[in-house]
């Protein structure tokens, strides 16, 4: 179970103008790293966990009790805030319920929901479609009132961009605010004005930068100057992770060998300080026979 500190520490980060990077995480072992760097809090990334758990894309196949096991492992060994990708609430307004109270008992900070036709697509992929917004609303609500920790912050993501146009998504974002949400999530803009009239909204706002995706990627400097709280780069771990391995194993397909590493991956010993060997080795010896 998170602390709740890490909630309210978490509200005191994301204010208008703070533009707190969130590096994407989809297992615990990413989330050491990202700790180990230094970064306050992390994203727990949906597309992350379908494309390394299921090897799939993200279409919306990860279940709720998949996602709630990886908060929970994830949870244990990240000790900042964690905002949650919990797609669309995995159904109606009832579902919503159950999804938001067993997210915040597996250790959320944070839990992004969004206004998607079931089964939801990437917010930079093609073919999205998005639920009416009254219905959209509904769910909002049902978020907020069934959490049982008040600084558990809600994140209502709009995709219409793609689907309705760019005025229309940003009243749903007025619509879901006035409903309950903490923040706003306007996904995919397209431009550097879209981006600058999202960040003008007078509450808190997530941009998402995805490499290869549709949102041009501004310095943070100037995301800070247009009054975003939090910039996502939820998947710039695993896509890195990707090309490491594509790296490494095609010079061992091309010479049945590896020889010098270093250039390609971390030694042993890096490996075993990641994941806190020696704190592991000192629990054995003190409960030794």
């Amino acid at each position: 179970m998170t602390n709740p500190s890490t909630r309210q520490h978490f509200r005191t980060l994301l204010k208008p103008g703070a533009a707190v990077v969130l590096p994407g995480v989809s297992n615990a072992l990413a989330a050491r790293v990202v700790a180990d760097l230094g970064f306050p809090a992390a994203y727990i990334t949906g597309a992350g966990i379908a494309n390394t758990y299921l090897g799939i894309p993200d279409n919306g196949l990860v279940t709720l009790s998949e996602l709630a096991d990886h908060v929970g492992t994830i949870r244990e060994v990240f000790p900042g805030p964690l905002m949650v990708d919990a797609d669309t609430g995995f159904g109606n307004a009832m579902n919503m319920v159950r999804t938001v109270k067993l997210l915040e008992r597996a250790g959320a900070d944070a839990i992004q929901i969004e206004d998607q036709v079931f089964p939801k697509r990437c917010g930079h992929f093609d073919g999205k479609e998005v639920i009416p917004g009254a219905e959209m609303v509904a769910k909002v609500k049902a978020a907020a009132d069934a959490r049982q920790d008040r600084d558990l912050i809600i994140v209502a993501r709009t995709d219409a961009i793609a689907v309705e146009g760019f005025e229309p998504a940003i009243d749903r974002a007025h619509r879901y605010r006035e409903a309950g949400a903490d923040m706003t999530f306007i996904e995919a803009p397209k431009t550097p004005e879209q981006i600058a009239a999202i960040g003008k909204l007078p509450w808190p706002q997530i941009v998402n930068i995805v490499l290869g995706g549709r949102t041009p990627e501004l310095p943070n400097q100037k995301l800070k100057e247009l009054g975003f709280a939090g910039v996502l780069y939820a998947n710039l771990a695993l896509q890195a992770s990707v090309r490491g391995m594509q790296l490494a194993l095609d010079v061992l397909r091309k010479n049945g060998q590896v020889g010098d590493a270093s250039a390609l991956a971390v030694d042993f010993s890096e490996r075993q300080r990641l994941v806190g060997k020696d704190a592991f080795d000192a629990l054995e010896q003190k409960y030794k026979v």
